[in-house]
């Protein structure tokens, strides 16, 4: 009785603390006292929920079946919102604290949430070599399944909890996009609920306008009920090569180099300065040397941007062999870097030995419990922007990035952006090389300033013809939005469909006076 009395004591201290200094206090100064204590375990059953659901209800056979009904569910409530006169616009019901941005839009309050329970993979095809998915299903689903009987995603974007639905909206890309395109590209068909509630199939051949607009259009053409993905044959290692570079034009130089060598299965830069890098580039395998194996993710070893940084405090080369689904989700455990912020010791080996294994908390549950002051503070001292160049603006656009926020690491992914009539697509009608630079953190620029710093960038951006990911901060007016995506097919098919009485426009979900 002892220890459960003297644990008893500090739980009623630690409740008293916080009702003297107050729960915002807490939670803005020492917020990694809240995220151990509660949203660690919290993510913990969350993900044990819902790896067993999925699990349960693949094996029992039983999602064809449930998916027919969901979706004739969902057209019951499109046709019902119709009928009552189609007063406000639709859009689904999923709570903004569950994705995976990390801002919430203010429309799920105002307009008519249509409730999408779909979460399922339906099927695996391994002659077409095509899996079917729910647009809810998350990467992490896909790749324990995949993997588990030797096939992957060609664009497996990194962190778990992003949903198909999510990236078909939006968009994604992985270190092997650069041969792949984005995550849109490996799609062969979607599937959508429409503004009439009909169903619909898109593909290449049929209904083709649709599924060239359906990607970047945040779910205002129609509801995403399912999605038929390309697969290919997986090996069970990464070979991963790791290559300091120095100096900002041998980065941009080498960077490119690989990036345009297809025998480079993977590519992925991390930039820690302006002048300093790690390159990596990997292939997949069926054999590993004993000797060079590195199960980084495994709850006890360090996570992966620090461990790619000692390559570069060395000043060496050196390859490792991963297993492919801890490659695939390197970032996963410290959320980039972003974790670093919230608990300033979890890459201490004390820590990742005793709690390593419940990291990273859900971003979800990160949202819901930040609060208003939490809110305003991040939108001021911290960045989450990806921005897509092509590679021949790399060096510029990171001098850019330099002057305007000065973060590091920057993630240098990148990928190639193939011709298309959708929003997103290159200038001219031949596929061109992009590169993802993306900022997570603080900015250490001295006069940075949200929005005037965040305008000065993506004028950049558009300058070059490149464009913003929509799940940041988008500071864009609407000419400026139009100006970096091609909105030409998209404004049609919101016309022919009757979309522009039932969602909004996708700029006004995605503007920053539309989120919070």
């Amino acid at each position: 009785m002892d220890p459960l009395l003297y644990l008893g004591g500090l739980a009623v201290m630690f409740l008293l603390w916080i009702k003297v200094k107050g729960l915002d206090y807490v939670i803005i100064h020492q917020r990694w006292i809240f995220v151990c204590l509660f949203l660690l375990p919290l993510s913990v059953i969350f993900d044990v929920y819902y790896y067993l659901r999925a699990w349960l209800i693949f094996r029992m056979c039983s999602a064809p079946k449930l998916h027919d009904q969901r979706v004739r569910d969902i057209q019951r409530q499109v046709r019902e919102w119709k009928k009552e006169g189609g007063k406000t616009y639709m859009c689904t019901g999923r709570p903004g604290w569950l994705t995976v941005s990390l801002r919430v839009g203010k429309y799920k309050k105002t307009h008519k949430n249509i409730m999408i329970n779909m979460m399922d993979i339906l099927e695996v095809d391994t002659k077409r070599q095509v899996v079917r998915v729910e647009p809810l299903a998350n990467m992490g689903q896909v790749t324990a399944l995949l993997t588990s009987i030797g096939w992957t995603l060609p664009v497996l974007p990194e962190l778990d909890d992003l949903t198909v639905g999510g990236l078909v909206m939006g968009t994604g890309i992985e270190s092997s996009s650069h041969i792949y395109g984005l995550f849109q590209h490996i799609c062969i068909a979607y599937e959508l609920v429409l503004a009439d509630g009909s169903l619909v199939r898109c593909t290449e051949e049929e209904n083709s306008d649709l599924f060239h607009a359906v990607p970047w259009s945040c779910g205002t053409l129609g509801f995403l009920v399912a999605a038929e993905i390309k697969i290919v044959p997986a090996k069970p290692w990464v070979k991963l090569r790791y290559e300091p570079v120095r100096g900002l034009e041998n980065i941009c130089k080498r960077f490119t180099e690989v990036s345009q060598n297809k025998e480079n299965a993977f590519v992925e830069g991390l930039q820690y300065s302006l002048d300093t890098a790690v390159i990596m580039t990997g292939t997949m395998t069926d054999h590993a040397e004993a000797d060079k194996i590195n199960r980084i993710g495994l709850h006890f070893k360090p996570w992966f941007f620090k461990h790619v940084e000692s390559f570069l405090k060395d000043d060496r080369t050196r390859e490792e062999y991963i297993p492919l689904r801890q490659y695939y989700h390197r970032h996963t455990r410290s959320i980039f870097w972003e974790l670093q912020d919230i608990i300033p010791f979890g890459n201490n080996p004390v820590f990742r030995w005793l709690f390593g294994w419940m990291v990273p908390p859900k971003i979800s549950l990160l949202k819901l419990t930040q609060g208003e002051t939490i809110r305003r503070l991040y939108e001021q001292h911290h960045v989450v922007q990806d921005m897509l160049v092509p590679m021949k603006h790399l060096q510029s656009a990171i001098t850019r990035f330099h002057q305007e926020l000065n973060v590091y690491p920057l993630w240098l992914c990148p990928f190639m952006l193939l011709p298309g009539r959708g929003m997103v697509h290159p200038k001219g009608q031949e596929e061109e090389l992009y590169v993802d630079i993306g900022s997570y953190g603080e900015p250490k620029e001295k006069y940075f300033e949200a929005k005037v710093s965040m305008r000065q960038l993506e004028k950049f951006v558009r300058e070059v013809h490149g464009f913003q990911m929509l799940y940041a901060d988008v500071y864009l007016d609407r000419e400026e939005f139009w100006e970096m995506f091609d909105g030409q097919l998209y404004h049609r098919l919101r016309k022919e469909l009757g979309c522009k009485d039932a969602f909004p426009e996708v700029y006004d979900k995605i503007c920053k006076s539309a989120r919070h």
